[in-house]
């Protein structure tokens, strides 16, 4: 297997309108990563991923990510068994944010037991701003997360 090289970024012409794979990360070296369902199109988590990981992601056609939590690489599913097999990657306009398009084996994608990380919504209706409530969309859980990931600390800081 080929060493992927990214492209260095030489105009704006090259990184919109090339064929050249030039993604921009950002001063931290990271670039920002949208994961949805490849057959619902549901929007599963939010990430990132450094050099390292795009390229892994790219080679191994399996999702993996930069924790900035734990500060490491973070191959998803490699501890849970909820591995995203990438369908598709897209990188935007100036390529400095990727899209993944991944099935998920087990159905769920959220450390915190959901199928997807986004399972709570913000009510736009509700004018009393101070009184602000989470819903949850999502009823239950796809897995209990203290019998997948057992005594390991939980990648949520405060």
């Amino acid at each position: 297997m080929s060493e992927i090289e990214f492209k260095k970024r030489k105009s704006i012409e090259q990184v919109e309108e090339s064929t050249d794979l030039a993604p921009k990360f950002d001063k931290d070296g990271l670039i920002p990563v949208v994961t949805t369902d490849f057959d619902s199109g549901e929007v599963l988590m939010q990430g990132f991923m450094n050099e390292e990981a795009f390229k892994k992601t790219i080679t191994f056609g399996e999702a993996v990510y930069y924790s900035r939590s734990r500060n490491t690489i973070w191959h998803k599913g490699k501890t849970s068994g909820l591995v995203q097999k990438i369908k598709e990657i897209r990188i935007d306009d100036d390529q400095d944010s990727v899209w993944l398009k991944v099935q998920v084996k087990g159905g769920a994608s959220c450390h915190v037991g959901y199928r997807s990380c986004f399972y709570r919504s913000i009510s736009i209706e509700n004018k009393n701003f101070k009184k602000i409530k989470l819903k949850f969309e999502e009823g239950e859980k796809v897995f209990d997360p203290k019998d997948v990931y057992g005594d390991s600390p939980n990648p949520t800081k405060l």
